[in-house]
C-alpha cells in the first residue's frame, strides 16, 4: 500500500477556502455565528499546530517524564472544561467528577496500552493519541450528562419538593434523574458506534488506512478504541454521577439544590 501523502502549505491552506461556503451559507441563512466560526476556526488551527509541535518533540525525545506530564495536562484540561460548565454544582460534586475522570480515563487507558496493545503506557505514540479519544470523550460524556441532571432538577423542582414532603427519601427522588441523564450521555457514543462501518469510517481507521496500515489491522484498532471509549465514558459518567448526587442532601434528607 502507498504510504500517506505529505501536504505542502499550499495544498493545506485550500481547505481554507470551504470556509468561505460555510461562511456564505450562514450569512444566506441569517445564522449570527460568523464571529464564533472563524474564531473557532483559528483557534482550532492555533491549537493543533501547538500540538504537533510539541507532540513532534516527545516523539523525538521519549522519556516517561514527558508522557506523564502530557497526560496530565490533559486530564486537568478536560476537568477544567467540565467544572467551567457547571460552576453551581457544589464542591465535593466537581471533587467527585474531578476523580471520577481522572480514575475512568487512566485505568482504561492503561489497560488499553498495556493489555491490548501490548505496548510500554511511556510510548508516546501509543498513549497519547489513544489518551486523546478516550479522555476527550469522557469529557463529552460527563458534560453532557451533568447538563441533563442539572436541566432535570431545576425543570422538576416542584414535584421534588412535593415528593419530598410525602416522605420520600432523596436517594430515591434522584436515582431516577441520574440514571436518565446516564441513558442520555450515553448515547451519541452508541450511536456513533452502531452507525461504523456503514455510514461513516472513524477517524482513527481512516487515518491509519491513509498511512498505509493494512484496513484488516485498522479496522481492529477502532473496534477495540470504540469499546475503550464506551467503557470510559461509562464508567466516568456513573461514577461523577453516583457519587456526585449524594453531596446533594444532607443527613436530614434535605435536598440542597
Amino acid at each position: 500500500m502507498q504510504g500517506i501523502v505529505k501536504l505542502n502549505i499550499l495544498q493545506f491552506s485550500l481547505i481554507y477556502i470551504l470556509l468561505i461556503v460555510v461562511l456564505a451559507l450562514m450569512k444566506k441563512s441569517k445564522i449570527s455565528q460568523t464571529h464564533l466560526l472563524i474564531t473557532a476556526s483559528i483557534r482550532m488551527t492555533v491549537q493543533l499546530i501547538l500540538a504537533g509541535l510539541i507532540l513532534t518533540y516527545i516523539f523525538e525525545n521519549a522519556h516517561p517524564v514527558l508522557v506523564i506530564i502530557y497526560i496530565i495536562a490533559m486530564i486537568a484540561f478536560s476537568i477544567r472544561r467540565v467544572l467551567s460548565k457547571n460552576k453551581d454544582i457544589n464542591r465535593d460534586f466537581k471533587i467527585a467528577v474531578a476523580l471520577s475522570l481522572t480514575f475512568s480515563g487512566t485505568v482504561v487507558l492503561v489497560y488499553f496500552i498495556s493489555i491490548v496493545v501490548g505496548e510500554s503506557v511511556f510510548n508516546p505514540q501509543y498513549t497519547i493519541p489513544i489518551a486523546g479519544m478516550i479522555i476527550g470523550n469522557s469529557m463529552t460524556g460527563v458534560s453532557l450528562a451533568l447538563k441533563t441532571f442539572n436541566e432535570s432538577l431545576k425543570s422538576q423542582r416542584q414535584k421534588i419538593d412535593a415528593l419530598l414532603n410525602l416522605g420520600a427519601t432523596p436517594k430515591k427522588i434522584l436515582l431516577p434523574y441520574v440514571n436518565s441523564a446516564i441513558e442520555t450521555a450515553l448515547l451519541p457514543t452508541l450511536n456513533s458506534m452502531l452507525g461504523m462501518g456503514i455510514v461513516s469510517l472513524p477517524g482513527m481507521m481512516t487515518g491509519q488506512i491513509l498511512s498505509g496500515t493494512l484496513p484488516t489491522t485498522a479496522i481492529m484498532y477502532q473496534i477495540a478504541i470504540m469499546i475503550a471509549i464506551c467503557t470510559s465514558v461509562c464508567l466516568t459518567v456513573f461514577c461523577s454521577l453516583n457519587f456526585g448526587y449524594k453531596t446533594l442532601y444532607n443527613k436530614r434528607n434535605q435536598i440542597t439544590y
